[in-house]
């Protein structure tokens, strides 16, 4: 789901939505440690059949809490980050612009100051062949060079060259103030950029640092909630956490689906505003480019019992996903990396460096498929018969 930069943000709530509570509905928000029950409390609830369902259904919405803020989280930084590279793009811009105004006009400059020499030599000239003296002294001594150039209209001694050199040094010297003027103009527009991309950096790293906490926080109660769960039921803990995950997996078909006719739509009435719908994260400066990631990807082929036949698919399919980039992202959607993850933390199953590792990426993207599709030929073929794409 390759997309502009660019968009209406308020589709990424629809869609989110549609992934991040498959289960209760629990909005997302933080948890405080009296929010989770004891083994007491599920101990106690066990006593009675209507009171071990409540106590289901409350451990339920706790995960369901826990996984709805973890995405939540994880698309605001990527949306912060993305935010970051589009004001970094229009800094850099202001400043070519800048940097090409300035070199306008420092050639409007030179012109003017050559036409003003060519001036003095005919005055010179002017000089040797007994020009007035008057005049010749204004011509060489004049301090001012507009009050210099005004007056050598008016003198009748001047050539019709010398009138045209004297017109072409005035035009050269308005042109460079005004170019100068537009630089300055420029700069300070830079300047302004500079301090918005500042901003927008500190606000993807508060907005990752919030990521980065709830990871840890998911893992310290996660595994206990799973457990108090099975317990309630008479289950497993591993039984609960897959069935959760097949709900999730139902869930995220109906949301790319929805993903990619929601982008559609956006598609037909937004513009591009620069950058090239990647997301900051850390340590993307250093991500794998599109090349090495296919090689990677071709590498791990073998591993799946799918033949180098499979190849050009695989390329296609991720080619129109995501050009192959790492931390490429739709802010439409919210899918994320070279496989288009939706949502984007559902990598982390793989491992948590999934922002910038590739590997990481096409293991999840690859599994993915296999589960899915069986091959990657099956999906390009699942994703070239929808319109808008998806798969």
């Amino acid at each position: 789901m390759a997309h502009s930069v660019l968009r209406f943000f308020g589709v990424l709530a629809t869609v989110t939505a549609l992934v991040v509570v498959p289960f209760s509905g629990a909005a997302a928000g933080p948890l405080r440690t009296a929010d989770y029950p004891s083994w007491d409390d599920v101990q106690a609830a066990k006593q009675n059949e209507a009171t071990a369902q409540a106590e289901a259904d409350r451990i339920s919405g706790l995960l369901d809490d826990l996984e709805a803020t973890a995405t939540s989280l994880s698309n605001e930084a990527l949306k912060r980050g993305q935010e970051y590279l589009v004001a970094t793009y229009n800094r850099d811009a202001a400043q070519n612009s800048a940097d090409d105004l300035e070199a306008r006009a420092t050639e409007a400059s030179t012109k003017a100051d050559a036409a003003k020499r060519q001036v003095g030599q005919i005055a010179a000239q002017l000089y040797k062949s007994g020009g007035d003296n008057g005049t010749v002294n204004l011509l060489l001594n004049g301090d001012k060079s507009k009050e210099l150039l005004y007056k050598l209209g008016t003198m009748s001694q001047l050539t019709s060259q010398t009138v045209g050199l004297r017109d072409a040094a005035e035009i050269a010297a308005n042109n460079a103030s005004s170019l100068r003027s537009q630089a300055d103009a420029a700069l300070a527009e830079r300047d302004r950029l500079s301090t918005e991309a500042e901003t927008a950096l500190e606000a993807a790293k508060d907005a990752q640092a919030a990521v980065d906490a709830q990871v840890v926080e998911e893992k310290a109660h996660s595994a206990t909630l799973y457990e108090q769960l099975a317990a309630l039921k008479n289950t497993s803990a591993a039984a609960e956490q897959g069935y959760r995950e097949g709900l999730a997996k139902a869930a995220e078909e109906a949301a790319r689906k929805a993903a990619a006719d929601a982008a559609a739509a956006a598609d037909a009435a937004a513009n591009d505003s620069g950058g090239d719908g990647s997301a900051w994260v850390p340590d993307s400066g250093s991500v794998a480019s599109p090349d090495e990631a296919k090689q990677i990807a071709f590498n791990m082929l073998g591993s799946y019992g799918w033949g180098s036949e499979q190849q050009s698919c695989l390329v296609r399919l991720w080619t129109g996903e995501s050009g192959w980039r790492v931390n490429a992202y739709n802010p439409d959607s919210g899918a994320y990396g070279i496989p288009q993850s939706l949502p984007a933390n559902k990598m982390a199953d793989v491992a948590p460096d999934w922002p910038t590792n590739a590997a990481t990426q096409i293991t999840w993207g690859l599994n993915y498929i296999s589960g899915r599709y069986g091959s990657p030929c099956s999906a390009l073929a699942f994703w070239d018969g929808n319109s808008p794409h998806w798969y």
